[in-house]
């Protein structure tokens, strides 16, 4: 090692050693060797052998790394990164990438010493954080996820199943006080059926909910006495009766109240460390071996590739990766459709504030008639059911509204919160364009809702499936099936009398992640491409079949349930006779190839190695903090990597794989579920059939549609092996 290379580390050593939790801690110093095993990757070890060398690189940044480094220009093997910041990786490397057993120290003093998979914590692990809390068990993507157990420096302790960072499953806790819960518990709180045992020898056995007893249980003294009954933090919900026992100690100063009041408030479950930057968020800078910082051309757009290719969607580098604008024009005062939003808002409002039952009512046959509709009119001077406004005479139509009040119940949606997001002060958007159908849409301020006009025969598609359609959603929670919150009906005022059908939907892409591109894909290839010039493509255009240049690799769990669900709803729309659906894909580029620049050859260069993930440094405040952090869910929030692949011409749906990986957040769902294979799309399968291949074209029966639509999905996404 070279004397100015050996300066550096003894200064960064002493700026790591300053921290109070190093000095604390007193651990051993880090530059200690850390034993490792081989790279699970298959191969990995013959394939490079060769190539490897050793180097020792200071990059401009002030980054070090020592160790085993490939020709391509970045680690491979052994070796150990240290970072301006203080944070440090010593373990095994695979094409530039974390990957295999390390350990990761940050300049706090905490640690997580284990499995990593392309840069995230991934697989058995430990975690000791500064303030000495321990975790030790299984991760996926940064989080705890699976078996474990978390000593706290206070003493208490954690032993059972994680989800998503979170207690959640079967576990016991373990209070240094001597208080201990064994059970079942859902997002971090005691949920299900459990015991409590109290030091002094009481038990509560029953049903918890959101950390409380909630329902059937029994509160026992140590004596034997005890309450049994229903239980509840509202007295209105509470109905117990005392049994006592065969004891001479009285328990008529016990009042049940207190098992919430006292009991419980010695049982706080502690708070785990947040992390505030995990592995996955860093950059590296590679450079060559004399330490000189180099630049990656990756090649873009190439006149020998993809011929015939209308534009270059080949990588994410073709278009400019900024800040998202809102889309669509707010319609103020003014605007052609202003009148309209005003009474879809004022009836919304009117539906929504309508007294219903409490609970979701077991829904009886009746409620799905096709009859079942509420006129309600609304004049500018007001009535006995509605306020005075300042639009135009108008009456307003809401079909099924039983259904869709559970519908909304049953996707955990506030009735105050759905109404603030379309009601509230502020306008919604109207988007740029009407769809091919000739539909308008709508999106809330907050993103969250999207409204779109209805042809009746749509309307009578929905309304003709929603009992299949409410027992599908109610079967699969994590159904890609467009999410359906309310269908109504403005009639306006005047001669014409015109009808504006409307249904609420959610908004797919309602996220603070930038996404980047979107796709929507049907598996046909006849008229799937984009027809707008490259130089108007931009984050906000919709893209098809014939300008994805990806394959979508995710994690084994995930894509097991993808595939599962993909199936079941494709099953539940052919059943239903529903064709011309898409798959609408949302990617929100997370890797360091966010940082592109072109150079005049039109080449795009990357500041680090373009398989090097990290998280959005735009969104990574909350990272994968899972009480910041949006849950990760099927078709929401998902970490993937996609694959570039190049076309050997231009109707070739599928390209084939070149190795170039980027790595992703993915945003998907299955939308357009209301067109039916009636005549109009028969006729139009004839009439194309005769003039293009018939099995390219999207007007296909519903049995054949689904088969292809399945079919070109499962090869697009794939397992990532």
């Amino acid at each position: 090692m070279s004397k100015d290379l050996a300066g550096i580390l003894k200064s960064w050593e002493v700026k790591v050693k300053k921290s109070p939790a190093f000095a604390k801690k007193r651990a051993v110093g880090m530059f200690t060797t850390t034993s490792v095993a081989h790279v699970d990757e298959e191969g990995c070890e013959t394939e490079a052998a060769a190539e490897l060398v050793h180097v020792e690189n200071i990059f401009s940044n002030g980054d070090i790394y020592m160790g085993q480094w490939v020709a391509e220009n970045c680690p491979h093997g052994s070796g150990k990164y240290l970072w301006a910041d203080g944070c440090m990786y010593f373990g095994e490397w695979w094409k530039g990438r974390m990957n295999g057993r390390g350990k990761f120290s940050w300049p706090s003093g905490a640690t997580y010493e284990g499995r990593f998979k392309n840069c995230y914590m991934d697989g058995e692990g430990t975690f000791t954080g500064s303030l000495n809390h321990t975790y030790k068990g299984c991760w996926v993507m940064n989080k705890k996820h699976g078996k474990g157990s978390m000593s706290y420096a206070n003493g208490d302790h954690y032993e059972g199943d994680w989800r998503k960072g979170l207690y959640d499953g079967e576990g016991s806790y373990h209070w240094n006080n001597g208080h201990r819960y064994t059970g079942q518990w859902k997002k971090g709180k005691m949920s299900g059926n459990g015991i409590m045992v109290w030091a002094n020898g009481n038990r509560f056995d029953g049903s918890w909910e959101c950390g409380f007893p909630k329902g059937n249980g029994a509160f026992t003294f140590e004596d034997g006495s005890y309450y049994l009954g229903v239980w509840g933090k509202d007295q209105k919900e509470q109905h117990v009766n005392f049994y006592p026992s065969n004891s001479t100690v009285s328990h008529d100063d016990w009042d049940p109240n207190q098992l919430f009041l006292f009991e419980m408030s010695e049982c706080v479950v502690y708070a785990a460390e947040s992390v505030s930057e995990y592995p996955s968020d860093k950059v590296f800078s590679w450079s060559s071996s004399d330490g000189k910082h180099q630049k990656q051309p990756v090649r873009m757009n190439s006149k020998n590739e993809n011929k015939g290719r209308r534009h270059s969607i080949d990588t994410f580098g073709s278009y400019e990766l900024e800040k998202t604008q809102k889309q669509g024009v707010t319609i103020c005062k003014g605007h052609k459709n202003y009148e309209l939003m005003l009474n879809l808002q004022l009836g919304i409002r009117h539906s929504v504030g309508r007294p219903g039952s409490p609970k979701p009512p077991d829904l009886k046959p009746t409620v799905f008639d096709t009859k079942e509709k509420l006129w309600t009119r609304f004049p500018p001077e007001g009535s006995k059911h509605t306020l005075p406004h300042q639009s135009c005479d108008f009456k307003f139509k809401d079909y099924c509204p039983s259904v869709f009040r559970t519908l909304r119940n049953l996707f955990n949606v506030d009735s105050v919160d759905y109404m603030l997001s379309i009601c509230g002060n502020e306008a919604l958007r109207e988007l740029s364009s009407p769809g091919k159908s000739g539909c308008f849409f709508y999106m809330t301020s907050d993103n969250k809702y999207m409204i779109k006009t209805m042809k009746k025969a749509e309307v009578k598609v929905l309304r003709r499936m929603l009992p299949s359609y409410f027992q599908h959603m109610k079967s699969y929670e994590n159904t890609l099936v467009t999410k359906f919150f309310g269908l109504h009906c403005v009639k306006l005022s005047g001669s014409s009398q015109r009808k504006v059908r409307f249904v609420v939907m959610g908004n797919l892409f309602c996220t603070d992640v930038p996404i980047d591109r979107r796709f929507d894909l049907k598996g046909s290839s006849q008229g799937r491409i984009t027809d707008k010039p490259e130089s108007e493509i931009d984050a906000n255009t919709t893209l098809k079949d014939l300008d994805l240049n990806y394959i979508f690799r995710l994690q084994k769990d995930q894509f097991q349930e993808f595939y599962r669900q993909v199936n079941t709803d494709c099953k539940f729309l052919e059943r239903e006779r529903i064709m011309d659906y898409s798959l609408l894909v949302g990617i929100s580029v997370q890797a360091c190839n966010q940082d592109l620049s072109a150079d005049e050859g039109g080449n795009i260069e990357l500041d680090s190695c373009g398989s090097s993930p990290r998280v959005s440094s735009a969104d990574t405040d909350a990272s994968l903090d899972p009480t910041r952090w949006a849950p990760i869910r099927l078709g929401v929030n998902m970490p993937a990597r996609v694959e570039l692949t190049v076309r050997s011409h231009g109707n070739q749906l599928v390209g084939e794989p070149t190795q170039e990986f980027y790595n992703v957040i993915l945003f998907f769902g299955i939308i357009d579920i209301l067109q039916d294979y009636d005549i109009s799309k028969k006729l139009e399968h004839a009439y194309k059939a005769f003039q293009y291949n018939p099995t390219s074209i999207s007007a296909v029966d519903p049995i054949q549609y689904s088969k292809r639509f399945r079919d070109f999905i499962f090869s697009v996404f794939k397992e990532d092996g």
